[in-house]
Formats: structure tokens, C-alpha cells, sequence
């Protein structure tokens, strides 16, 4: 990921700071997460929690009602502060920060006595490292929904750009990797090119290992062969079209090209002109 700018941030502050993100495993793993290092403030004394959600106004997280925190919270008026870490993208040292906010209130999880999810409201803008870091995954899940029909055609410059390993991309048939040549990718599909006879291959289930560098990410994606075409002049060779399975594509695959989407749209974007009134 690049570095994202001051003018990004405030983009995705104000069109997404509302919508709530569960913290699934795959978001954790996305966002680089290090849970055992996330607890609550309260006073001067700090306790473990788990995030169960979060948007840019606040968070829902699970912790044991069977200290005293209850207690505590009564003592501070129910001032907290909720203490994020993530793993830095770069190698270095972990990204932490607090966020000020007041427990609004809190109810039994799932039926247990000793825990409790609570809400809370934060009194503060969050830290623009919460937006950015979020604010990626809002984007490309609702981009994934909007650009479903932007294809990107695979080039040495679309390459460099989405930092894309083309000549490692593999097609699994019957759990049998199969060797192939990418032609595009999207939101919902790819096209590519392999040894094969057309009939025996549309309508099979598949699934396609595409892999980045930088970095070095594999995603196996899951779906089927809708369509071919035949390759000229070459009659061991088919062009087959692939149908994600909508529900199941990573969401780290999601952001890779919502990011390339965003970075071409920057590029071919007409330059301000400062003197214009």
C-alpha cells in the first residue's frame, strides 16, 4: 500500500464514518491486528478486550464483567480510552494509538454471565492511522459493489503497478494445478489462457491462485469457467473466461484492485488549475 494522503483520509472520514466493520478473522488478518496488545483504559488501570466492530464514531468490544470494571467505569463516568495495535507494513515497530471514548452501555454476550460486549462512543475523532488502515477495506467493499464491470487488461505497466506475478498464476481443476497465462482480472472474474479443449472446461469449478509481491501475497479465488474463445492460430491453446464465487473472494484481493482502480483514476483525473476562480 502507499502512503495515503491528508486528502484521502478525509475522504474516506466523511463517506464511510457511519458504517460499522466487524472484526472477522479475515479483517483481522487484513489489517494486521496483534489482538493480545488491544485492551481498554479505564482510570489507570487497563484491561484485555476483544473488538467485535468499529466504524469512525465508535466500537463494540467484548470483555469480562467479572473484574471490576463495571466499577470502575461507574468511578470515571464512564471514560475510557480503547487502545488499537497493528502490525506495521514497513517491518517496523507496531502501530498503537488510543482513542478517547465514553461506554454507552453494555449487555451480556451471547447469553454468557462473565462477558459482556460493550458500546462505545468515541469523543474524538479517531487518529487518521484508524482511517486508513479501515478506510482501504470500506472502499474496496464498496467498490467491489460499483466497479463490479471494470476489467483490467494485463500489461507490463498494469503489472509493475499492481505489483501483479503473472507468471505464477495457476489454475486449479479437480485440485489439479494447471499452469496458465492471465489476460485480465476484475472484481468478479479474470480471463486468461491455458492448454485445454473448451469443451471439457466451461462450466467446471475452479480456482484461480493469483500472486502479488510487495507484498508478497497469494490469493486462491474461487469460481468457474462461464466461457472460451479460441486462441488463433494455435489449437492447443483456450481462452477461457472465470465467474468468481461473489461470496467468497478475499477481501485482500478486493483491495489490491480497488487500489490499481483508484491509482489509474488518479492518472487519467484532469489537473487542477490553481488560477481558475
Amino acid at each position: 500500500m502507499g502512503i495515503i494522503t491528508t486528502q484521502k483520509i478525509a475522504s474516506f472520514y466523511d463517506r464511510f464514518k457511519d458504517v460499522d466493520i466487524t472484526f472477522t478473522k479475515e479483517v483481522i488478518q487484513v489489517i494486521g491486528l496483534i489482538s493480545q496488545e488491544v485492551y481498554l483504559k479505564c482510570g489507570g488501570d487497563f484491561w484485555p478486550c476483544i473488538i467485535y466492530s468499529t466504524s469512525f464514531q465508535g466500537a463494540k468490544i467484548i470483555a469480562n464483567v467479572k473484574t471490576n470494571l463495571t466499577m470502575k467505569l461507574e468511578e470515571t463516568n464512564n471514560s475510557v480510552s480503547l487502545r488499537f495495535c497493528f502490525k506495521s507494513l514497513d517491518g517496523a515497530g507496531p502501530v498503537t494509538f488510543f482513542v478517547a471514548s465514553r461506554s454507552i452501555g453494555y449487555a451480556p454476550y451471547e447469553k454468557a454471565t462473565d462477558v459482556a460486549i460493550f458500546t462505545l462512543q468515541f469523543t474524538q475523532r479517531p487518529p487518521d492511522d484508524l482511517i486508513g488502515i479501515m478506510g482501504r477495506i470500506l472502499e474496496a467493499n464498496f467498490n467491489f459493489v460499483e466497479r463490479k464491470e471494470d476489467r483490467i487488461s494485463i500489461s507490463l505497466d498494469s503489472q509493475r503497478k499492481m505489483r501483479i506475478l503473472p507468471k505464477d498464476c495457476a489454475v486449479f481443476i479437480e485440485g489439479v494445478p494447471r499452469h496458465c497465462i492471465l489476460r485480465d482480472v476484475s472484481f468478479y472474474g479474470a480471463k486468461l489462457i491455458m492448454v485445454g479443449v473448451a469443451k471439457f472446461l466451461v462450466n467446471k469449478d475452479i480456482a484461480l491462485r493469483v500472486d502479488f509481491d510487495e507484498p508478497r501475497e497469494s490469493f486462491l479465488i474461487r469460481g468457474r469457467f462461464i466461457n472460451s474463445e479460441t486462441v488463433e492460430g494455435r489449437k492447443d491453446l483456450v481462452a477461457l473466461e472465470v465467474q468468481f464465487t461473489e461470496n467468497l473472494v478475499p477481501l485482500g484481493y478486493k483491495i489490491r484492485i480497488n487500489e490499481y482502480l483508484g491509482l489509474v483514476h488518479l492518472e487519467v483525473s484532469p489537473p487542477v488549475d490553481s488560477n481558475a476562480n
